[in-house]
């Protein structure tokens, strides 16, 4: 008895720790941080990249400890270079003086290939096997080659369960909002307006939060509808492709399809043939 109880324990830590840990797998996310030359204009006196450092280091002194996070940076490095993207920071649990020390140490420059960089995250993140969140920050429009609309759902096809959250940065211009918005929309992801340092810090907060919110629950299958006044015969046969042979040998088994006490589709075998 006392064999079989500790067998019955072990049973249920190991499936706790399987819960726990997959819990905190499905709680990952990149931050796509644009640090174009651009980010070196001014809000209230200070440069947008500044603005940007003080509320990163705000947020990741909150920090939950259950989600992971990793940086990826594009434009700090060379001018006119579509290629500069960098992944500064793996995914993985948070380092907040490490991550400090990423953001402050970049130096606005170049160009805004944000559709590369999400893409690159996505990737990282290994978005067409797990759930997947990607938050980028970005003060404009995408000024290389990629399209973020169509990347979005190219990106939302393939994926799991794959999210942007999009933070427009001081964006006014109205084609540019519309395109960030539209990478957001496409991917099921919010779009957040920051214009100062107080709606930055709360457009993160929202996307961070969004990171750890269980994901929606899938919808019901909707019931099969019969028609009862169908005709009675039904004559099946098996083929291997369209005007092929006839394959012998077939069993088919028809069903009713009704709804159980609690609205859920149940089948009924009502006949079986050879």
């Amino acid at each position: 008895m006392k064999r079989a109880t500790r067998i019955l324990a072990c049973f249920v830590l190991l499936m706790t720790a399987s819960i726990s840990t997959s819990t905190l797998a499905a709680n990952k996310a990149i931050l796509v941080l644009d640090a174009s030359g651009s980010m070196m204009g001014q809000i209230a006196g200070k440069a947008k990249i500044t603005v940007a450092r003080e509320v990163i280091g705000g947020i990741l002194a909150d920090w939950n400890p259950q989600t992971e996070l990793g940086l990826i940076a594009y434009g700090h490095r060379k001018k006119g270079d579509c290629s500069d993207i960098e992944q500064l920071i793996p995914v993985g649990t948070v380092d907040q003086s490490g991550f400090k020390r990423a953001v402050n140490g970049l130096q606005p420059k170049g160009k805004t290939p944000l559709s590369a960089a999400v893409k690159q995250a996505a990737e990282k993140l290994k978005y067409t096997e797990e759930r997947a969140t990607v938050i980028l920050v970005s003060d404009g429009k995408e000024t290389c080659s990629m399209d973020p609309c169509q990347l979005a759902r190219d990106l939302e096809k393939s994926g799991v369960d794959f999210t942007v959250h999009v933070v427009g940065f001081d964006v006014s211009e109205k084609k540019e909002v519309a395109q960030l918005r539209c990478l957001a929309k496409n991917t099921g992801g919010k779009y957040l307006p920051a214009r100062n340092a107080s709606s930055l810090k709360d457009a993160l907060t929202t996307a961070v939060k969004q990171v750890a919110a269980p994901p929606p629950p899938k919808a019901k299958p909707k019931p099969v509808k019969v028609d009862a006044n169908a005709p009675g015969k039904l004559r099946t046969r098996a083929i291997m492709v369209k005007g092929g042979e006839f394959v012998g040998g077939t069993n088919f088994t028809v069903y009713t399809e009704k709804l159980d006490e609690f609205g859920e589709p149940k089948r009924k075998r009502v006949n079986y043939s050879g």
